[in-house]
């Protein structure tokens, strides 16, 4: 039953990462209500959006060092708390500023302490199918949508917006808190080690001397270009698909069709990279993801539009739980936290490059040529860099300490 329970932690951190990303990623469907009701701009509303992708990205390093120090439990627990506080707060404010200080800094910090610590607790359980396992948590955030969104929607139109808020709140605390005590440490992964960076790390006396190895480095500079390249894209396309013809309903519908193949991408992806290699897997969905980008230049009817999602969506869908299993496959157990929550705050700021650059790139040439030629050639760098990656530590080569295979 031992060696089993890190399927129970998979299945609680697929629960946690949908509940608690579907309620803050919700915001989009309360947009048109609050206007109506408070008569703040969609700009201003919207800005609580922007300030939760910053403060998620900056959090998620603090969240990930701090479950290295007291374990992902704690930390899950507290952010789950927050999030409900931040939705209670903003669903009874009265002021732009309090709704985007409490929606966008509370929900965005607390929306940051889920990520890197569920996927170093799950990474401590796994030595075999490590990467299907984590491809399953991250799973949650990819359904989130389909499921918390539309039933935001039908509270916001039975309740009004507040109460729908309020709602959301109170079922994420009856969910989260449960799952979340499910989680625990995986047996014996005190200072277990991978290879040079697990030495640096311990030599080093702290884990932020992780941050230092070229390991980290290529790492994070990977993760950063791939966020780059497929975020612009990913906001725009929408806009891309309407001026190319298509109406506004069938042009948002490429966002569903990229999160189903998404779903599906991550399944793929996992169970290949447990049988090839997460390098050789990561490398290929890269190199595919950067074809697909540059292939919108040359699309413009609506039905290569979905293909062409299809592609796109298993590709970044399938590459972005493969970092958790690289980090794992060169650092100790006792640092994951620190180094995925670096990762990922570097991987958030390659998010917050695509719309603004995408934007300008529309504004200034007229087309949204030029930012699938850029994204696709950014996507072609974060390729290029992986396979700067050495190789992985041998499995059962490294020092004792690490979770027994499953």
């Amino acid at each position: 039953m031992e060696r089993n329970y890190g399927w129970v932690i998979v299945a609680a951190g697929a629960l946690i990462t949908c509940v608690a990303m579907g309620a803050m990623f919700a915001l989009p469907v309360y947009l048109t209500p609050i206007e109506t009701d408070t008569g703040w701009s969609r700009a201003g509303i919207s800005m609580a959006m922007t300030v939760a992708f910053i403060v998620m990205g900056v959090a998620g390093f603090g969240w990930g060092t701090l479950s290295d120090r007291i374990g992902a439990r704690p930390v899950v627990m507290m952010a789950a708390g927050l999030l409900v506080a931040g939705l209670l707060i903003a669903s009874r404010a009265t002021d732009l500023l309090v709704f985007q200080l409490a929606y966008g800094g509370l929900c965005g910090a607390a929306a940051g302490g889920f990520f890197a610590p569920l996927m170093a607790a799950t990474i401590g359980w796994f030595d075999k199918h490590r990467s299907l396992a984590v491809s399953l948590v991250s799973i949650g955030v990819g359904v989130a949508p389909m499921v918390v969104t539309p039933f935001a929607a039908l509270l916001i139109e039975s309740y009004g917006w507040r109460s729908a808020m309020t709602m959301i709140a109170v079922g994420a605390l009856i969910l989260l808190v449960p799952a979340g005590l499910l989680v625990r440490p995986a047996p014996a992964t005190s200072a277990a080690g991978g290879g040079e960076a697990a030495a640096a790390t311990a030599s080093g006396g702290s884990p932020f001397a992780a941050l230092k190895t070229p390991q980290f480095i290529v790492l994070a500079t990977v993760f950063f270009l791939c966020c780059a390249a497929h975020s612009g894209p990913i906001f725009h396309t929408v806009s891309y698909a309407m001026i190319c013809g298509a109406a506004p309903l069938a042009a948002a519908s490429i966002y569903s069709v990229e999160g189903v193949s998404g779903l599906f991408g991550r399944l793929i992806f996992g169970v290949l990279a447990d049988r090839l290699g997460v390098k050789r897997v990561l490398i290929a969905g890269l190199a595919l993801q950067a074809v697909g980008i540059y292939s919108y230049i040359y699309v413009t009817q609506l039905t290569e539009f979905y293909m062409l999602a299809v592609v796109l969506g298993m590709a970044y869908g399938g590459v972005m739980p493969l970092y958790a299993v690289l980090a794992r496959d060169y650092f100790g157990a006792h640092v994951m936290g620190t180094v995925l929550g670096a990762a990922t705050m570097t991987s958030a700021i390659g998010m917050a490059f695509g719309p603004v650059g995408g934007g300008w790139l529309y504004d200034t040439f007229g087309t949204y040529h030029w930012l699938y030629i850029a994204s696709a050639a950014v996507g072609i760098g974060a390729a290029a860099m992986a396979l700067a990656f050495p190789p992985a530590r041998k499995e059962g080569g490294g020092p004792e300490g690490v979770a027994q295979p499953i």
